[in-house]
This record gives structure tokens, C-alpha cells and sequence, in this order.
């Protein structure tokens, strides 16, 4: 399945983008501040795309008229979730690369995501979480009409080996409904 925007196509990830991923997920800025280690090789993130970005409502952010992945957005339900929800739930997760920070892709890419949860799917609530000091992750929540719900402290993350601070922001469908008319 894929999603489309004004200016983004959202796509299932091939292990042909593992060079595309590569190029973006070494960067030191992008993963530590997402929750997960910069990639090491091309061959790490071929594995990524297999173990972690091949499954349903995963998708490669990609540029109209350039199929190369930039960045990554997933909806992810119920037990999939990093978060305690139930299957009529999602969660929104997302980053992109350094060189496309500041131009809304993301914003924009959430609210097909968005969309995509409460129209097709048939969700009630979505949801999505940022780590202290993410202040672009905050934004992009806030842009695209998700409140702050509650803050973990003291989390720890298996991929980083450390403890943080994590902020989890919710939009109901009732919100999204009237905030659309």
C-alpha cells in the first residue's frame, strides 16, 4: 500500500533502500535523539528494513518524482505498539534525514498517517512519544493537533543502553473530526 501527499510518497521499504537508509541513519543527529543507534554499515540497515521495517503501516518517506527514501514513518496498532494500547490504537512513529529538517515533510507526512489511521483503519486514538529534548518531534506533534497526555521518566531503552525522559502526546478521532471541519 502505498500513501501519497502534495509533495510525498509513502511507500513499503525494499532491502534495495538499504544505501538510501544508510546515508541518513549514520547520522549521530538523527537516531540517538529518535531512541535507536546510528547504523554502521549498509548491511545493518538492510537488516533493519528486514527485521524491523518490512511489517504493515511501515513506510519509506519519499519525494514525488524520486522513489529514494529520506526518512520513515510507521502506524503501528495495538500490540505492536511501543505503548501499552489497545487494537482499535495506533502510534505514530517517524524521523527523517538532516538535509530535509525544516520543510514540514514530516508534518506532512503525519497527516496522511493521520488520515490513513482514522478513515481506512477505523482507529479511535493515536498516539506518539518524543524523548526530552526532541523539540522537532514536539512540533511535528503539535503542528498536526496531538496534546500532551503524560511524561515517563526514568524509561530505559534497550537500543541506546540508557534512561530518559519520554513525553507521549494522544489525538482522539473526536479531536482530529472537529479540528478537520
Amino acid at each position: 500500500m502505498e500513501l501519497e501527499t502534495e509533495r510525498l510518497t509513502l511507500r513499503p521499504w525494499r532491502e534495495t533502500d538499504a544505501e538510501a537508509l544508510y546515508l541518513y541513519a549514520k547520522d549521530e543527529r538523527v537516531g540517538p535523539i529518535a531512541g535507536w543507534p546510528p547504523h554502521k554499515s549498509v548491511e545493518e540497515s538492510r537488516e533493519i528494513i528486514r527485521t524491523w521495517f518490512a511489517q504493515p503501516g511501515v513506510f519509506a518517506v519519499t519525494l514525488k518524482g524520486d522513489d529514494t527514501p529520506i526518512g520513515c514513518i510507521g502506524l503501528t496498532t495495538g500490540a505492536r505498539s511501543n505503548f501499552p494500547i489497545g487494537d482499535d490504537e495506533g502510534e505514530i512513529s517517524y524521523w527523517i534525514g538532516v538535509p530535509f529538517w525544516g520543510q514540514g515533510l514530516i508534518p506532512e507526512a503525519m497527516r496522511e498517517v493521520i488520515r490513513h489511521g482514522f478513515e481506512d483503519m477505523g482507529l479511535k486514538t493515536l498516539w506518539c512519544g518524543y524523548f526530552d529534548g526532541n523539540e522537532k518531534s514536539k512540533r511535528a506533534q503539535e503542528k498536526c493537533g496531538f496534546a500532551h497526555h503524560h511524561t515517563n521518566e526514568a524509561v530505559y531503552n534497550q537500543l541506546t543502553d540508557d534512561t530518559r525522559t519520554e513525553h507521549v502526546s494522544r489525538l482522539t478521532r473526536a479531536e482530529w473530526e472537529a479540528a478537520a471541519h
